[in-house]
C-alpha cells in the first residue's frame, strides 16, 4: 500500500478526527480503521504523524469552545503565583490539578512511543480494544447509577482532589492503545471517582488540551511533506477543527441527559465489524 496522502484522504481523515476525538469511541482507532480502508499503511511514520497532527485542529476547537474557562483558570493560576491569598481560590488549585493530571500521559507517551507507533498501530488491537473497553465504560456508568440512585453526592470540578484528578490522568494513559478512547477512559475514571457525568466530561476536555497539544507539536518533526503534502495536512487540520467544534457542543448536551454507555453497542459492533474485515482479508491489520 502507498503511504501518499492526497486531498481526498485528508478530507475524510479530518472529518473522522473531528467526529470522534471527543466521543468515547476512540479517534485514533477510527482514524486507523479509516486509513486502512483508504489503503494507507497504518503503521507508516508519515501516516502516524499525520494522525497526531490533525488532532491539533480538534484541540484548537477545544480552546475556542472553552476559552472563557481557560482564561479564567489561567488568570487564577497567574494570580496564585504572585499572591498567597489567591492560592486559596478553587480555580488556582484546579489549574494545577489539570497540569498534574496531564503529566502521566505525556511521560508514558514519550517513553512508550516505539510501542504506540509500532505494534499497537494494528487493526486487531483496535478491534479488541473497542470491544473490551466497552465493558469498562458500562461498569463505570453502572457504579455511577447506583451511587445516584442511593442518594450519593456527585462531585463538581471544585470538589475534586489532586489524587482523584491524578487517577483520571493515569487512566488517560490507557488511551494510548488505539480503540480504548481517551474520552472514554477519562470520563469513566471520573465517574468511578464520584463526579457528575458533566463534570467528568469537562475534566476530560481540560486534560485533553495539554496532552494532545504536546503530542501534535512533537509529531511535527516527523512529517514528510513529500508524502503528506502541506496542503492536505492543512486541509485535514481545518476540517478536524470545524467538525470537532460542533461535536463538543453535541457531546456536552448528550452527557447531561444520557450515560456514555449509549456508545457501547456502536463500539462493540464496530469492533466486531473490523474483526470480520480482517478475517476475510478485506482489510490489512497494518
Amino acid at each position: 500500500m502507498s503511504a501518499s496522502l492526497g486531498y481526498g484522504d485528508s478530507l475524510v481523515l479530518g472529518i473522522v478526527e473531528g467526529l470522534t476525538e471527543f466521543l468515547p469511541v476512540s479517534s485514533t482507532g477510527h482514524l486507523t480503521i479509516a486509513e486502512g480502508l483508504l489503503g494507507l499503511p497504518v503503521d507508516a511514520p508519515a501516516v502516524t504523524a499525520f494522525t497526531a497532527i490533525v488532532q491539533l485542529g480538534a484541540i484548537v476547537a477545544t480552546f475556542l469552545y472553552f476559552r472563557r474557562d481557560i482564561v479564567r483558570l489561567a488568570v487564577a493560576w497567574g494570580r496564585g503565583l504572585a499572591s498567597a491569598d489567591a492560592r486559596k481560590e478553587p480555580d488556582y488549585r484546579f489549574a494545577w490539578y489539570v497540569v498534574a493530571g496531564s503529566l502521566p500521559i505525556m511521560v508514558v507517551g514519550l517513553l512508550a512511543k516505539p510501542l504506540i507507533t509500532g505494534p499497537l498501530r494494528n487493526l486487531w488491537v483496535v478491534a479488541a480494544a473497542l470491544v473490551v473497553w466497552s465493558g469498562a465504560m458500562w461498569f463505570a456508568e453502572r457504579v455511577h447509577a447506583i451511587r445516584v440512585e442511593g442518594g450519593g453526592e456527585e462531585l463538581d470540578e471544585e470538589s475534586l482532589s489532586l489524587r482523584q484528578v491524578l487517577g483520571v490522568g493515569l487512566m488517560q494513559c490507557l488511551a494510548l492503545v488505539p480503540g480504548v478512547s481517551r474520552s472514554g477512559a477519562t470520563i469513566s475514571a471520573g465517574l468511578l471517582a464520584g463526579t457528575s457525568r458533566v463534570a467528568a466530561t469537562r475534566l476530560s476536555f481540560f486534560l485533553a488540551i495539554p496532552a494532545l497539544t504536546a503530542a501534535g507539536l512533537y509529531e511535527l518533526k516527523d512529517v514528510d511533506t513529500s508524502v503528506v503534502g502541506t496542503g492536505p495536512l492543512v486541509l485535514g487540520t481545518i476540517v478536524a477543527f470545524a467538525v470537532a467544534y460542533a461535536s463538543i457542543a453535541w457531546l456536552l448536551r448528550l452527557v447531561a441527559r444520557h450515560p456514555i454507555s449509549v456508545f457501547v453497542p456502536y463500539r462493540v459492533g464496530a469492533g466486531i465489524a473490523v474483526a470480520i474485515l480482517l478475517v476475510t482479508r478485506t482489510l490489512s491489520a497494518t
